[in-house]
């Protein structure tokens, strides 16, 4: 596995309504760090794909954004973890493009840039565009409860998205994928 993509709200830090507007705001979800350092110590690339509209529909700035995404390397290199990449969507949903999720275009480019293989690359996320974004770029998908994965899973999974692996959270489904973590 050279590459697992992470959605970024509800996965790696918890959701907050109206969006994460400052580095203050941001919570890494417990686990979540030690998840990310966990791929990081199997030589695993580890990439975030997240849609940030709050940029698109003006709530803030895309150097608002960056200090927001410098906090969270912040708190992940505190537990030892760090991300390889971040790529974010700014569209506005009303004029949203083939980047924004559930298109594959932020997933398309972190297969590039990593030389990744598709069909053996995760993509863990908590909503439903996260699991349609991974089927069109022909990733594998995971679901968490984190975040809006509870709700989603209860809604129902189309079967047109299966399979999907669901998991409690983010460490829950780092050890799926890499095994139970000795002590």
């Amino acid at each position: 596995m050279r590459l697992v993509l992470l959605d970024r709200d509800g996965v790696l830090n918890e959701e907050v309504p109206n969006y994460v507007k400052h580095p203050g705001e941001l919570r890494l979800l417990a686990g979540s760090a030690r998840a990310v350092a966990r791929l990081n110590r199997a030589g695993t690339k580890v990439a975030v794909c997240t849609n940030q509209s709050a940029v698109g529909r003006g709530i803030i700035d895309e150097a608002m954004l960056e200090r927001v995404h410098q906090q969270l390397r912040e708190e992940l290199a505190r537990e030892g973890a760090h991300l390889d990449a971040i790529f974010a969507c700014t569209d506005h949903p009303d004029r949203a493009t083939r980047r924004r999720k559930p298109g594959p275009g932020m997933l398309e480019e972190a297969l590039s840039r990593f030389k990744a293989t598709p069909s053996e690359t995760p993509m863990i996320g908590d909503h439903r565009r996260d699991l349609e974004a991974a089927l069109a770029a022909g990733c594998q998908r995971h679901l968490v409860r984190t975040g809006h994965g509870a709700k989603a899973q209860a809604e129902g999974i189309p079967p047109a998205l299966l399979p999907v692996r669901v998991h409690d959270d983010l460490a829950a489904a780092v050890a799926a994928l890499l095994g139970p973590e000795s002590v």
